[in-house]
Parts: C-alpha cells; structure tokens; sequence
C-alpha cells in the first residue's frame, strides 16, 4: 500500500478531485486529503459537498462518502503532519485540480500553508507531484511559473481530455484526466480505452 497526498483548491474541477481518490483508494492505496478554503468554496458550489478546510475535523464524513477508512484528512495548517516533513513524505503529491495562484507560490518556493509545504517537500525529495492545472486562457505569468516547476521535477498535467476513445458523457472526459493522472503514479486503471485498442 502506498501513500498519496491528494489536495484540492480552488480551481474548478472538484470532480477531478473527487474521482482520483476513490480510484486511489480502489486501488488499495493509502490517501492524505488537503482541501484549501478556496477549495471548499468550489466544491460546495460545483458538487454540494459542504467540507472545510480543517477538514480532519470531519475525517468520519469524508471516509463515509468515500465508504473507506483509508482516506485521511489533513488540515491546511496543520505542519505536525507527516506530509510537512521529508522524513515521512508521501510517496507522491497531487494538486488536482491547482489554481494558478498555489502553482505561483509552490514555484517561489512559498510555504504558507501545509500544501504548499507538502509540495516543497515533494520536489526536494525528487518524489513525483503532479499538478492538474484548469484554466484558460494563460498569461504569460503562470506559464512561467508552470515551466519553472516543470524544471524542478514537477509534473505539469493540464486538465485537456482527449477525444479519440469515444466519450458519451462528462463522466467520461473526467476519468480521462485521472486516469492520465493515474498513469504518471503508476497506478492500474481502465478509466478509458487507450490509443489503438480497439483495433485488436
């Protein structure tokens, strides 16, 4: 069983969030959740999931909806928690979806909160962090704080589905991003049909 840090902002594309950790803990894998107060915003708004930000207070109603106890929730200011720390770091990060603004100050190498150190610790240990960018259209601003953490090891994963494996709903446009996600993680999944299946 490995350990993820999944964190949600306040970009939009809560259901990117939410659909990663349930396949994550599908998966058998162990899961740290992190939600900003923008995230929370987003999420009330876009899924009616009415969580806070200090979120371990409400770590019995986040393990109920996602019907398991392998999900774990971590306050945004809680720095005693293992993610702060290189000691006891994840074995990979994932910002999904990541407001242009966490994106900015994780490549200053800001950490003001416990995400944002999450992440510094991510790339000082050379372990995976992907960050799931939605928005459009960019400035040059954030594509150049994109390219610098590109540079550092990051993952930069743009929340841009493709189209070839035939999608029929939105549930299927979301699970071709996570599962994209789920691929840089090294994580088995049939989310969507790959390139060339379907031709035997």
């Amino acid at each position: 069983m490995r350990h993820f840090v999944v964190a949600m902002t306040g970009a939009s594309g809560s259901v990117y969030g939410l659909k990663l950790v349930s396949e994550l803990l599908r998966a058998g894998e162990r899961v740290n959740l992190i939600l900003t107060s923008a995230g929370c915003q987003v999420l009330y708004h876009e899924v009616g999931l009415d969580w806070s930000a200090d979120i371990k207070e409400q770590r019995h109603e986040v393990q109920e909806y996602f019907a398991s106890i392998a999900v774990d929730c971590l306050a945004i200011d809680d720095f005693w928690a293992g993610a702060a720390s290189g000691s006891a770091a994840a074995d990979a990060m994932i910002i999904i979806p990541c407001s242009m603004g966490t994106a900015g100050r994780i490549a200053a190498g800001l950490s003001g909160n416990l995400l944002e150190r999450a992440a510094d610790v991510m790339l000082k240990e050379r372990r995976p962090l992907v960050l799931v960018s939605r928005e459009t259209p960019f400035n040059t601003i954030p594509l150049e704080n994109l390219l610098r953490l590109s540079r550092a090891g990051a993952v930069v994963l743009p929340a841009m589905p493709g189209f070839y494996h035939g999608p029929e709903k939105i549930e299927d446009l979301v699970d071709f991003v996570v599962g994209k996600v789920l691929d840089q993680l090294d994580v088995q999944h049939s989310l969507f049909e790959r390139w060339g299946e379907d031709r035997g």
